[in-house]
């Protein structure tokens, strides 16, 4: 099959860590045997060559100004909640762009299928082009675009003419496939396929774990607590701040660190002094990929505090959620969107109730109290990985819909 796959997040640059998951489903669907053009939003930092893991690279310009560089790579939102004004100014010009570029590429070699990642903004444009060149179109929405979707009417509705063309919509939890029922999708033609991790890349390494720790002064004994994720609402870093202030009454020499950036970062590191805990939390800046394994080694239990922000948004499943069952950690997670569906409170980590530092609080001393506990929910989560979720199995599935797809058109 050749398929032409637009998106607007892909990481920028070897390493880099937005929507890593893009390049993942990609580069699954290449070793499959199947022919993948990659459409992306141009960009400063894009340093991508035109092949990347065997799918071609293809770019489109929308922007008559440098300053106005802002579609896509999670810049056209601020703190993920709601869009840039700049980015709403040349939202037409972006849309107008990948469409042309999908027509030009479409009219130079026959394609298979359309496949759209986030329904807003790219499953527009697909969605033209697949009614003009009568193609097959598949949507993945991923957690941002259904939560545009559902604030106005407008983009409500254009989501449920996509949805209602599109052959099959996929999306990484149950949650996120319940509200784009609830938006006009055809029940039918959705499908429930969690991310899935390396198990090559995140695995468990002690070694690296050691070196990872001694690099950033950290004593082997010493409980470190771990998390990674852009300082965004959503995240929930500020509860689980909250939280390691009262672990810290049961663990005076446990540390806390949160890896990442964002807009939130300042306002976290104020909230740790305000408690008086800025010592004990630590804030190392961006994590690229190939350390991410380390640090994840290093932590004596990772976190995940994901919440739901004032405007509805919610990570669908997190990349470092998965990594770390890759790598074998012990997890606490919010019981939230596609959490549920890779980790089983009590099996593969524990989960608790968002937005509630008190109960992550109780569940971090609780591992951190029942060091055995801690072992066998890593060692559950790594083998959960190892037999359910690997790329290649979701490349699997995601090729029957494409089969299903194109038999149907």
């Amino acid at each position: 099959m050749r398929i032409l796959m637009i998106a607007s997040s892909f990481p920028k640059y070897p390493g880099e860590m937005t929507a890593p998951f893009i390049e993942e489903i990609a580069a699954a669907v290449v070793e499959r045997g199947h022919e993948v053009h990659m459409l992306l939003p141009d960009h400063p930092e894009l340093k991508r060559g035109d092949q990347v893991r065997g799918m071609q690279i293809h770019r489109y310009r929308y922007a008559p100004h440098p300053s106005l560089n802002v579609w896509g790579y999670a810049g056209a939102l601020h703190n993920d909640v709601q869009m840039r004004n700049a980015a709403l100014l040349v939202a037409p010009l972006a849309v107008a762009s990948a469409w042309r570029t999908m027509a030009q590429l479409t009219a130079q070699q026959p394609f298979d299928l359309i496949h759209g990642h986030w329904s807003i903004p790219n499953g527009f444009p697909a969605w033209l082009l697949a009614r003009q060149r009568k193609l097959p179109l598949i949507i993945s929405t991923h957690g941002s675009d259904v939560s545009v979707a559902e604030r106005t009417a407008p983009t409500g509705w254009i989501n449920t003419a996509i949805m209602r063309y599109a052959s099959a919509i996929t999306a990484p939890s149950s949650d996120l496939t319940t509200r784009a029922a609830a938006l006009g999708a055809e029940p039918a033609k959705l499908h429930v396929l969690p991310y899935c991790v390396d198990a090559v890349d995140f695995r468990p390494d002690p070694a690296a774990g050691a070196a990872f720790r001694q690099q950033h002064g950290l004593d082997a004994a010493i409980p470190l607590l771990f998390t990674v994720g852009r300082m965004v609402e959503k995240k929930g870093f500020r509860y689980l701040v909250q939280a390691f202030a009262q672990v810290l009454n049961q663990h005076p020499t446990a540390k806390l660190m949160i890896g990442g950036y964002g807009p939130g970062l300042e306002q976290l590191m104020a909230q740790a002094a305000d408690l008086g805990i800025g010592e004990a939390v630590l804030f190392p800046g961006a994590i690229g990929h190939d350390v991410i394994n380390s640090a994840l080694n290093a932590a004596t239990i990772f976190i995940l505090p994901s919440v739901r922000d004032r405007s509805g948004n919610v990570d669908g499943l997190p990349n470092t959620l998965l990594e770390a069952m890759g790598a074998g950690r012990p997890i606490i997670a919010s019981k939230i969107a596609g959490v549920p569906g890779v980790i089983t409170s009590g099996e593969h980590g524990l989960l608790v109730a968002p937005a509630q530092p008190q109960a992550l609080s109780a569940a971090i001393n609780d591992l951190l109290n029942q060091p055995e506990q801690a072992r066998l929910l890593g060692n559950a989560a790594r083998l959960r990985v190892e037999t359910e979720l690997t790329w290649n199995r979701y490349a699997e599935r995601l090729e029957k819909l494409y089969t299903a797809a194109i038999r149907s058109s």
